[in-house]
């Protein structure tokens, strides 16, 4: 099968595979261990999370490994504005990890103020600053790249206007690590998820600026120096940082393979699809179209053909409702009906853009 739905999971690199090898068999030991054994677990742990500072130029002891993607945007929410009973500002678009922790902490004293977007899934930077103006905020979030459309989110701006108001910024950094450079030297807190760039579904982590007052999601034994207890997934945590390593070595492939393979793909479609965000505006990978035909009807035929992709966040299982994303845009039901995600990866090729265009047109005529 021809895999354009790296947006929502990737396979794993071989770099991740050969890490993680050792600790899924032979180093099994409890990090919170004295022995020996938990010794060799505890070193590859915090051999990992330096290696992942280093990555996105944080402190070692400001990463916090986390079960995934979904459980570090929930502890950024919670750490933040559970613990100061504060206000949140956040994007119409984001990931349901935020908007529905955020819906959640709202009867907890957690005001929250959601900004909208433009056609293009954009948001002003000046209407955050407003939004924050207005009552104030523990904490605003604003994910860097759209995890449907691949939108990419002015973030830099945003921190930049903000300047020094008191609140925290969030970022939810996890569709950008595969292609964009990523640093934290413009935020507060930020989440990544390995499956995106080719680690271990099961694994993420927060990076949580040091000395910031923070609420634990999880409570228990104390790792993560208090931030998030339960016992680490040291097998999956040094596949992530495998992974992070090796995505960030294969950036500039990346960017070029993957613009290349999308922009024949789009060439192949000619105008039997249309984009619903210029590709100046998204990221080299992913692309998001509009057809003739209901993507329904459009996914089982692309199945039987021999290509995967999505008809919206992966995230959202068994979703048979529009897509938040699009709604907040403006697109109307129907064309949301009619829109599919394509998403390339690490293991694409130029000329999956070509075989890609040639399924797709087949599943055109087939549903029609």
């Amino acid at each position: 099968m021809l895999y354009l739905d790296h947006a929502a999971t990737t396979p794993l690199r071989p770099e991740a595979i050969d890490a993680m090898a050792p600790y899924a068999a032979g180093v099994f030991g409890n990090t919170s261990g004295s022995h020996f054994i938990s010794r060799r677990a505890k070193n590859a742990l915090e051999e990992a999370r330096e290696k992942a500072a280093r990555l996105i130029g944080a402190q070692p002891e400001e990463i916090v490994f986390t079960g995934g993607g979904t459980e570090a945007d929930n502890l950024a929410l919670v750490g933040t504005a559970l613990q100061s009973r504060g206000r949140i500002v956040t994007v119409a678009t984001e990931h349901e990890a935020i908007l529905e922790t955020a819906r959640w902490l709202e009867p907890l004293d957690c005001p929250v103020a959601v900004v909208d977007v433009d056609s293009r899934g954009r948001v002003d930077p000046e209407k955050v600053v407003a939004a924050v103006d207005e009552g104030g905020a523990a904490v605003v979030s604003v994910m860097t790249v759209n995890n449907e459309t691949g939108t990419i989110q002015p973030v830099e701006k945003i921190r930049n206007l903000l300047g020094d108001r008191g609140t925290a910024f969030h970022t939810d950094a996890i569709q950008a690590f595969a292609s964009m450079d990523v640093d934290v030297g413009s935020v507060d807190l930020l989440s990544l998820a390995a499956h995106k760039f080719g680690g271990p579904q099961g694994v993420g982590l927060l990076y949580v600026r040091k000395g910031m007052p923070f609420w634990p999601l999880i409570s228990g034994g104390g790792q993560e120096m208090g931030r998030r207890s339960g016992t680490h997934n040291v097998a999956g945590i040094v596949g992530m940082v495998a992974a992070m390593e090796a995505a960030v070595a294969d950036r500039e492939r990346f960017r070029r393979v993957t613009e290349d393979a999308r922009e024949r793909f789009e060439a192949g479609l000619g105008e039997q699809a249309v984009r619903t965000v210029p590709a100046l505006l998204t990221t080299p990978h992913h692309c998001h179209l509009a057809f003739e035909v209901d993507n329904e009807a459009m996914l089982v035929h692309l199945d039987r053909l021999g290509l995967a992709a999505s008809a919206g966040s992966a995230c959202q299982s068994g979703a048979a409702a529009v897509s938040h994303v699009l709604t907040a845009m403006g697109v109307s039901e129907e064309q949301a009906r009619r829109s599919l995600r394509f998403s390339f990866g690490w293991t694409t090729q130029p000329e999956h853009g070509d075989q890609a265009a040639e399924i797709v047109l087949q599943a055109i005529e087939a549903s029609r």
